[in-house]
């Protein structure tokens, strides 16, 4: 990282664009926690779940900003490190930093005829499951993924749509409002071992394939042209880290895919396998709570 801080100033590293909205979305959370007696079925918020949407913060920063964005012009590995932040951290946490009452009166604030019979196809777990691993797949196609990152607009638009893609997803593997939660137990289980299973090809077709895929990390003039968008107007692109010495790339490109290919598939591997823990002692709590073994308070769900 020090090649970077060396060649690159504050704006280029660090994103304020980014982390100003950020910290302005916090801002209004936790302004809005504090008035949860005046919400229907408000009720304080645990330090745990605002923990965990500072943290969904942090992981979006990271993933859409920080000096990864920068490294992840140079290198496709911290490109996937960044999607993996994005979309496989800072989206459940996001859900779970949430109260589910918040959810609720949003959910009750927008509900009309219309919106009900939308969202009645939007809120499908098919829908998200295909959606999300439909688009993530799209996205790593080469000739897709060169045009999106020699555009600042298209990207940033298909990011945000992707992101939205992700909550989906993760929406119904967490079911932060039960009421609305369209799967059994069982059933969220074998929908996360399906979403692991869609992310495959995406990954098989970056870690075995013959050649690196994309311009944007082996032609000169694509890269400086992608790097141009994270500069300020007029900056000189250096060069000199794309290739020779002074290079940031410490990998060859092939093997910097197989990387981002193989680190996609396991952190997504980790974080499946967390929430299916987390699916699954909720799980055995119910379980223990018709038996008479437990009461309801016991009963961890995504607003304790």
């Amino acid at each position: 990282m020090g090649v970077l801080f060396q060649n690159f100033g504050f704006r280029a590293l660090w994103t304020p664009e980014l982390l100003i909205p950020l910290v302005f979305l916090g801002l209004i959370y936790f302004w809005l926690i504090k008035k949860w007696s005046r919400f229907k079925d408000g009720a304080p918020v645990p330090f745990k779940q605002r923990f965990y949407f500072i943290l969904a913060l942090v992981a979006l920063y990271v993933g859409w900003g920080s000096p990864f964005y920068l490294a992840g012009h140079i290198m496709i590995s911290f490109h996937m490190i960044q999607m993996v932040f994005a979309y496989f951290i800072a989206a459940p946490l996001l859900l779970l930093g949430i109260p589910s009452w918040m959810f609720q009166a949003l959910i009750d604030r927008f509900r009309t005829p219309l919106t009900v019979k939308i969202f009645r196809v939007i809120w499908s777990p098919i829908f998200a499951l295909f959606f999300f691993n439909g688009l993530f797949s799209f996205y790593h196609v080469p000739f897709m993924f060169d045009t999106l990152m020699q555009s600042v607009i298209l990207h940033s638009l298909y990011q945000y749509l992707l992101f939205i893609a992700a909550v989906l997803m993760w929406w119904h593997m967490i079911a932060p409002v039960p009421s609305t939660s369209r799967l059994s137990d069982l059933r969220r289980i074998g929908y996360i071992f399906a979403n692991g299973i869609l992310i495959t090809p995406a990954c098989a077709l970056i870690i075995f394939a013959p050649e690196p895929l994309y311009q944007t990390y082996t032609d000169p003039t694509i890269w400086s042209s992608v790097m141009a968008y994270c500069l300020p107007a007029g900056a000189e692109v250096p060069m000199s880290l794309f290739a020779g010495p002074n290079s940031f790339a410490f990998l060859e490109t092939r093997m910097d895919q197989q990387l981002a290919g193989a680190l996609m598939k396991i952190m997504q591997e980790i974080a499946y396998g967390i929430t299916i823990g987390y699916v699954f002692k909720q799980w055995l709590l119910k379980e223990k709570l018709q038996d008479g073994e437990l009461t309801i308070s016991d009963i961890p769900t995504a607003k304790s």
